[in-house]
């Protein structure tokens, strides 16, 4: 049986109790009731029941049994969706593409390891979006070796979205500690994070020009920066079927030999910068004159020395002032302990200070500030007389502010602006290894065993950035990120120091006066988290009855999940 709401064109519409049946191969209906008299509340009442609902009575209580976070899940669900991350991990469903979505999406809420992520998705609604409430850690260890499988036809999809042929592809290499002894990637090398007891491992991150990642690979913590580009080079083309490039790699990166290879590539040009050693040269040979270079000045040069080359000379007064006064504030600081130890010398009589205890005390001194180059000491007898080399200071005092941006890029293909905002690129990538280094992605501690776990689980936070970044995009209008900031790039003074646009400052003035209105990428999350899925239960004649109910979301809640959601539903 079922109710029938038959329109009426000039009278309430008629309400009939229906019977559906099938006769001869017919199928065919009776009228059991005219409830057109019968109040429409009732009527719903009663429709549900035959749709097998059940009948609460006025005034029964509820009991709210748990309430899961919905609205941070929804919201990241749809922004996967929308950049077709979850049909390039796998074009049709299966449990282990469910697994990855559910780990990518818990990296960003919660950022821990494996067996808590297993356990934290089921604090939200991520595991009853995914139906994966019965999933064992077993399961998500294989889920996750078969991501680290399919990684190179992942990266192909991304690289086909979002690199051509003749664009820049960024690169650069860090590194992270590795917790344990048994995977052969950890090696003692230069550890980016300051633990230099512990072995690390080094990953190099490929992203396009607006800084979206596209590649990821992983190498032995003792490997050098150099080593790396010849195999990011060719892999960029032989996999990816870029046919031509400009790589953007920094001064430690694309040294002299490298350069020297990459020449012997036609299809590739390159930007870098020379090392410090390079422009004192320049500078005192006179192929660089300051005279040149008004304020924010920038130049194009060329030399002998570099022979093919294209130097963009940049000068930046900000940076001489910051520098400056960063030496200055350094030299203090190695001054006044030079001279603390040189006192504690003198007052050691009873037992004086060796030569040899008296230079390791030195030494710990003027390493720890950088100072060495800058200090001449003398040690005798248990004494320390010390002073600055002037000589050395002037040399690098003249080369503050002072940068030079090289290429192989011809003139009438980029200008000398947009050859250094072109190496300016590679903030970009720093900054997705911050977001992978901090709080939201935490790709450390590594402890996994094995080396194909350990590139699974760089690859996963390399996804997850990249969810980050097309979540920011999307929501600029909500989050601190200066909207306007992707264009400026292209137009922007390529040697003045950056600024904020109008609207930038605009949301700021609005942040202070209206806190909830602009967030950050956590409290964002935080704010969409009130948005809850609530289980329900009452109690009926005996029979206990339970629903699932969601909160209403605020007009900011909807406002941010619409966004998200309708553009997820055109692309």
């Amino acid at each position: 049986m079922y109710i029938d709401i038959v329109p009426n064109r000039k009278s309430r519409p008629a309400v009939l109790l229906r019977e559906c049946y099938r006769e001869n191969g017919t199928v065919k209906k009776r009228t059991i009731a005219n409830l057109s008299a019968v109040p429409m509340h009732i009527v719903r009442v009663m429709r549900d029941m035959l749709k097998g609902g059940q009948w609460v009575p006025f005034g029964t209580a509820v009991a709210i049994e748990r309430s899961l976070p919905h609205g941070a899940v929804r919201a990241l669900l749809a922004v996967l969706a929308r950049t077709g991350l979850v049909t390039a991990l796998a074009a049709r469903r299966s449990r282990e593409r469910d697994i990855c979505v559910a780990l990518i999406a818990e990296r960003l809420l919660h950022g821990e390891s494996k067996l808590a992520s297993a356990r934290l998705w089921h604090s939200t609604t991520l595991a009853d979006e995914l139906a994966l409430a019965d999933v064992k850690l077993p399961e998500v260890y294989a889920a996750l070796d078969w991501l680290g499988e399919r990684q190179a036809a992942i990266e192909k999809k991304l690289a086909r979205a979002h690199l051509a042929d003749g664009s820049l592809v960024v690169y650069d290499l860090t590194s992270s500690y590795y917790e344990g002894s048994h995977c052969p990637l950890a090696q003692f090398g230069y550890s980016r994070d300051g633990k230099r007891n512990l072995p690390i491992i080094a990953y190099g991150v490929i992203t396009d020009r607006a800084g979206r990642p596209v590649a990821v690979r992983v190498w032995k913590g003792n490997v050098a920066d150099a080593a790396t580009v010849l195999d990011q080079v060719t892999r960029v083309r032989e996999e990816f079927g870029i046919e031509r490039m400009t790589f953007v790699g920094d001064r430690g990166m694309l040294t002299e030999t490298k350069i020297e290879a990459l020449r012997e590539l036609p299809w590739v040009n390159w930007i870098s910068a020379l090392r410090s050693e390079d422009v004192r040269a320049l500078v005192e040979a006179g192929a660089v004159q300051m005279s040149l270079l008004d304020r924010y000045g920038i130049a194009e040069v060329t030399s002998d020395e570099f022979p093919g080359e294209r130097l963009i000379v940049c000068y930046n007064p900000l940076m001489a002032e910051q520098r400056a006064r960063k030496r200055a504030e350094l030299m203090a600081c190695t001054a006044a302990a030079l001279n603390a130890i040189a006192a504690q010398a003198v007052r050691r009589t009873r037992t004086p200070m060796s030569d040899a205890e008296l230079g390791q005390k030195v030494g710990r001194v003027i390493n720890k500030w950088k100072m060495a180059k800058h200090v001449v000491t003398t040690i005798r007898a248990g004494r320390l007389a010390w002073s600055w080399n002037q000589e050395r200071i002037a040399r690098e005092q003249a080369l503050d502010g002072l940068y030079i941006v090289r290429t192989s890029v011809p003139a009438e293909q980029l200008s000398p602006a947009d050859v250094v905002r072109g190496y300016k690129r590679l903030a970009q990538v720093e900054r997705a290894f911050r977001s992978m280094k901090g709080m939201n992605n935490r790709v450390r501690p590594i402890h996994h065993r094995t080396p194909h776990r350990v590139r699974a689980h760089i690859f996963l936070c390399m996804l997850a950035y990249y969810v980050e970044w097309r979540l920011r995009d999307a929501l600029k209008e909500y989050l601190f990120d200066d909207e306007e900031l992707g264009e400026a790039r292209d137009t922007r003074a390529a040697v003045a120091p950056a600024t904020p646009s109008r609207r930038a400052r605009a949301k700021k003035a609005r942040a202070a006066a209206e806190p909830q209105a602009v967030h950050s990428l956590s409290t964002l999350f935080e704010e969409l988290n009130t948005l809850c899925r609530n289980t329900c239960r009452v109690s009926v004649q005996g029979e206990t009855i339970r629903y699932t109910v969601d909160t209403e979301p605020t007009a900011w809640q909807a406002a941010v999940l619409a966004k998200l959601e309708g553009e997820a539903r055109t692309q």
